[in-house]
């Protein structure tokens, strides 16, 4: 009986000992199953905020905002009109006349410095004011040019401005349309003001006498524009 008691505890061993090992493996994998996911879960929560919060917003406004700022205008005010700047009051007064007066037919856009004419002798104790355009086309010879003498030098301006017609006359390079816009160029002294006009706008289709008249009428329009404002 005693070895049949002892059989019966044995095999009752033998067959709970299996059922407890599977019961430790289970529980240990549940436990590995858990940390692991604690731990994905953390990487999710610490690497999601760099990229979604930290780097796309940023980028996206910073980007955003710089090109909005780049791609708005500087200015809506127009700017002024060029051969305004750096004239005095009463020679915009009569470059504005002598607009009028030519219309369409003012070619002139360019502003001359009066530094322009120092090769023709003009020095800056001879004029107390100047104004000259041209266009920046060098193919036309449209030009005007208004000097302001000082006290006592309205010869030497009136000299200057003739030395600078004569160049010009003289001048055996000039396109052939020019010829007669050139010969029809004059000098004349209004009051305290010399003046070099050669205008005339387009003579292209003009024969070289007509286009000389054409020239003298239009540079006759300048003129007495020019005495409309100073007075004459």
């Amino acid at each position: 009986m005693k070895k049949l008691a002892v059989l019966l505890l044995t095999a009752t061993l033998a067959l709970s000992l299996p059922g407890c090992g599977n019961g430790n493996g289970e529980n240990g994998g549940s436990q590995e199953s858990s940390t692991e996911s604690v731990s994905q879960t953390g990487t999710d929560q610490e690497s999601q905020p760099t990229t979604d919060q930290e780097s796309q917003p940023g980028t996206d406004q910073e980007s955003q905002t710089g090109t909005d700022q780049e791609s708005q205008p500087e200015s809506d005010q127009p700017s002024a009109d060029p051969s305004q700047e750096g004239i005095s009051e009463q020679m915009g007064a009569i470059r504005q006349a002598v607009v009028d007066a030519l219309g369409d037919n003012y070619w002139p856009d360019t502003l001359i410095p009066a530094e322009y004419l120092e090769g023709n002798g003009l020095t800056s104790e001879m004029y107390t004011d100047f104004w000259g355009e041209m266009p920046m086309i060098s193919t036309n010879v449209d030009t005007i040019i208004v000097i302001k003498a000082a006290e006592g030098q309205l010869e030497e301006v009136q000299k200057v401005l003739n030395s600078y017609r004569d160049a010009k006359v003289n001048d055996t390079m000039q396109y052939p349309m020019n010829i007669g816009k050139i010969q029809a160029s004059q000098v004349e002294t209004v009051g305290d003001y010399v003046c070099f006009l050669q205008l005339g706008a387009d003579t292209i289709d003009l024969e070289e006498e007509d286009s000389i008249l054409h020239c003298q009428e239009q540079n006759g329009m300048a003129l007495e524009a020019i005495k409309s404002v100073v007075g004459q």
